[in-house]
Formats: C-alpha cells, sequence, structure tokens
C-alpha cells in the first residue's frame, strides 16, 4: 500500500481540492483522506499540523510533502501512475498541459462569480461580461480539445485535464450555464464516474456552510 495522506477542504466547496483526489480516486492509487473543513475557527490549527502553505490540497508522501493541486498532480503521474496522467499523443499531451496550466492561473472572474458549492442550483444565475468572458473562454478552450481528441474525455481517456476541469463542470451544473452540445456530453461522462458520483454524494452530506460561496438566486 502506497502511503499516501492527500489533505482537502470541504468536498462541497474546494475546488484545488477536488482535481488531485479525482485523479488519484480514478486511478485507483490508494491513499488515506484527512479533510479539513474551511473558514471555520478551528481551521488554521488543523491546517498547521498537515500543511506548510497554510493551504490545501497537500499530498503527504510518508514525510515528503508537496502542495499545490497541479504539483501533486504531476507528482502523482510520474510516481504512482506510469505517465498515463497524459495521453501518449505528445500533440494532445502539450494542448492538455496548456489547458491545465491555464486554469490552474486564470480565470480569476469566474471563480469569484461562481465558487464551487455542488449542493446548489442556483435560479437564474446572469454572468457578468468578465464572467461570460471567462465561460467562453472555457467552453472555446474545451470544445478544441474534444474535437481534437475526438472525445470522450478531454484528451480521450480521463487525464489531468479532465480533473483539472472538473470543478468547472460543476460549476456550470450549478447556476444553470448553457453549453455547447459537446461539452454537455462530456459533463455526463464525467459525473458518469463512480469516483466523481463517490465526491457529489459526499459533498452532499456535509454540514459546513460557507456564506461567500452561498450564491442566492436571482
Amino acid at each position: 500500500m502506497n502511503d499516501l495522506t492527500l489533505v482537502i477542504g470541504n468536498k462541497n466547496y474546494s475546488s484545488w481540492s477536488l482535481r488531485p483526489w479525482l485523479l488519484l480516486k480514478q486511478f485507483k492509487v490508494r491513499f488515506k483522506e484527512v479533510r479539513i473543513p474551511l473558514y471555520e475557527a478551528r481551521t488554521s490549527a488543523l491546517m498547521a499540523q498537515y500543511s506548510p502553505s497554510g493551504k490545501v490540497p497537500v499530498l503527504d508522501m510518508g514525510g515528503l510533502t508537496v502542495c499545490d493541486s497541479l504539483a501533486i498532480a504531476e507528482t502523482v503521474n510520474e510516481r504512482f501512475l506510469d505517465g498515463q496522467g497524459w495521453p501518449g499523443n505528445p500533440n494532445l499531451r502539450a494542448l492538455g498541459r496548456a489547458a491545465v496550466a491555464e486554469m490552474h492561473s486564470g480565470f480569476f472572474a469566474l471563480r469569484n462569480a461562481m465558487p464551487m458549492n455542488c449542493r446548489r442550483r442556483v435560479s437564474g444565475f446572469k454572468p457578468d461580461a468578465a464572467t461570460q468572458k471567462d465561460i467562453d473562454r472555457v467552453c472555446e478552450l474545451l470544445g478544441d480539445l474534444l474535437q481534437r481528441s475526438e472525445g470522450p474525455f478531454l484528451l480521450g481517456k480521463f487525464s489531468i485535464a479532465d480533473a483539472f476541469y472538473a470543478p468547472v463542470a460543476s460549476r456550470f451544473t450549478t447556476y444553470g450555464i448553457a453549453v455547447p452540445q459537446e461539452i454537455s456530453q462530456w459533463m455526463g461522462e464525467l459525473n458518469r464516474l463512480k469516483a466523481m458520483q463517490e465526491w457529489l454524494s459526499a459533498a452532499q452530506e456535509e454540514a459546513e456552510t460557507i456564506a461567500e460561496s452561498e450564491i442566492a438566486d436571482a
């Protein structure tokens, strides 16, 4: 058994935590899960036990601590997936890495206006211009990947790219965002994964509430 511990935040809210968790689960890498509820009085003290950065996710490999979702994904890919987290096709691999980097470092308007909230279905949400621009770019990017790879996942088979865009799929569902058919089909494939269903089910059962992520109906 791998001596792995993944430290995450609330499943309902923590988009950064979903990414490495889904990657590990989908590739059947065994790990221990530690969940730290965010934005509570006890959060800082719990973080201090596990996270040098004071943030989640964190991967503990028996004394070696790796912070940041992208660093974790690449480490897991190298050490436990034999490189299968990325496709063999070098062109798809390059485009997938670019897409993941763009998500990792951008789309701030979308993140702020549409916080991940797996339990909610927001009625009448109207994105502002900056958020709509981010939505349009995500759809353009995902549509291009699906066209090049021919699906059903972004790079053909499930990959790091799908793990990184899973929180966006969740947001599109929560806020009722209309997307092109090929992206809707990809979202359906993603939501049918046993690992994704496990995450969403656990999110429904959490009792904590983060007020800033509870966007009201229009």
